[in-house]
């Protein structure tokens, strides 16, 4: 019996390398509709320090290609040195409505929602459109989101993103295993159960959907805020859709402690958001499964071999015909090298309870709420 198990691993890895590669051509099949008359946009822009590239990835929310929108911005303190780079872009496109707003301390542990509420509550328009600091798109990411908002059914959006890397190998690594891994689980959930979750980076709703999940209060003490929240608009009944705009989701520089905290915390999170989910990520890593049995049986070589073969297949499915990443088709050969780290951070995520958050400390507890532990 225990001789099959092995093999009955690597087996399900290769029927969900096929479902990935299904899934991205499904999803890629989907196109947006024409723009007829888009509803005005209010975008939120959560702010924390001066990240790598952060003047222009908000210069291309002010250059957008569309008539009605405004942008508010949210810092914590007076002092936070993105106030200067807003304040800079704000003077060079007047004709852009921005605002800015000095939010003070959070009164609960996900301080990024606190930003969010704040600008919420002076937001103009009934569709929002809340998107990190690190986020880069193109003039017409806007238009897309408004032609997909024009389904009146529809409640909420989540991009997929294309993770770019900044100037360390460690993110250049975490970017290929985002766009040929984290990718294809999110599409083979949508296919197989629909969206019934929300990526961080860039999420748009409607003010009636996000009321309606209880605002921002329902989520506030969560880490992984972005996925309750399309959970719970998806528990409400309203449409969650995963968007055919492809955002840049720019990841930054970290050295190699810093990267493999960052993906710790990661790990840790979907685990408590998703428990059943993230024992499942097990048959998301074909290559060391079949790698294993390799080595363990070697008889077993023909189907090791087709599993690592549309791994590979599933990679490109994901990276070059959804994201279109330029990155992982010039560094493909480094996937195998990802994927053992990846695998190795998913079975680190298994132990511990606390994370390291921007400076603090913080325990998990088991529904996926956190708190300050100093």
């Amino acid at each position: 019996m225990l001789g099959l198990l092995l093999p009955a691993l690597v087996t399900g890895s290769l029927v969900y390398s096929i479902l990935t590669i299904i899934a991205a051509v499904r999803y890629r099949a989907v196109q947006p509709p024409a723009l007829k008359a888009g509803a005005p946009i209010s975008v939120l822009k959560p702010l924390a320090g001066v990240d790598d590239g952060l003047e222009g990835n908000l210069r291309t929310f002010f250059e957008q290609e569309y008539a009605n929108f405004e942008i508010l911005f949210a810092v914590r303190s007076a002092q936070d040195p993105a106030i200067t780079v807003a304040e800079k872009l704000r003077a060079q496109y007047p004709q852009v409505p921005s605002r800015l707003i000095v939010t003070g301390e959070p009164p609960y542990p996900n301080a990024k929602v606190y930003s969010l509420d704040r600008m919420l509550a002076e937001a103009r328009h009934d569709l929002i459109a809340m998107a990190d600091s690190d986020i880069r798109v193109t003039r017409g990411m806007l238009a897309v989101i408004a032609a997909e908002f024009q389904d009146p059914k529809l409640g909420l959006a989540t991009c997929p993103y294309r993770a770019v890397p900044g100037a360390s190998p460690w993110s250049t690594l975490e970017a290929i295993g985002l766009n040929t891994e984290f990718i294809g689980g999110v599409l083979v959930a949508r296919m197989l159960d629909g969206m019934k979750f929300a990526l961080g980076p860039t999420i748009a709703a409607r003010r009636a959907t996000l009321t309606g999940i209880g605002g921002f209060d329902a989520v506030k003490d969560f880490l992984a805020e972005d996925f309750v929240m399309g959970k719970l608009a998806a528990e409400r009944g309203d449409g969650v859709i995963l968007s055919s705009y492809v955002i840049d989701h720019c990841i930054g520089a970290q050295p190699l402690v810093a990267n493999l905290k960052h993906r710790l915390r990661w790990n840790r999170s979907t685990r408590r958001s998703r428990p059943a989910g993230y024992i499942g990520q097990l048959f998301t890593n074909p290559l060391p499964l079949a790698l294993a049995l390799w080595l363990a049986q070697p008889g077993w070589w023909a189907l090791a071999a087709a599993t690592l073969l549309l791994r590979a297949v599933a990679g490109w499915a994901t990276a070059g015909h959804v994201l279109h990443d330029r990155l992982t088709a010039r560094l493909f050969f480094l996937v195998p090298v990802q994927d053992l780290l990846s695998f190795a951070m998913w079975v680190a995520g298994f132990f511990g309870n606390t994370i390291l958050w921007r400076g603090r400390k913080y325990y998990l507890q088991a529904d996926g709420r956190f708190e300050l532990v100093q």
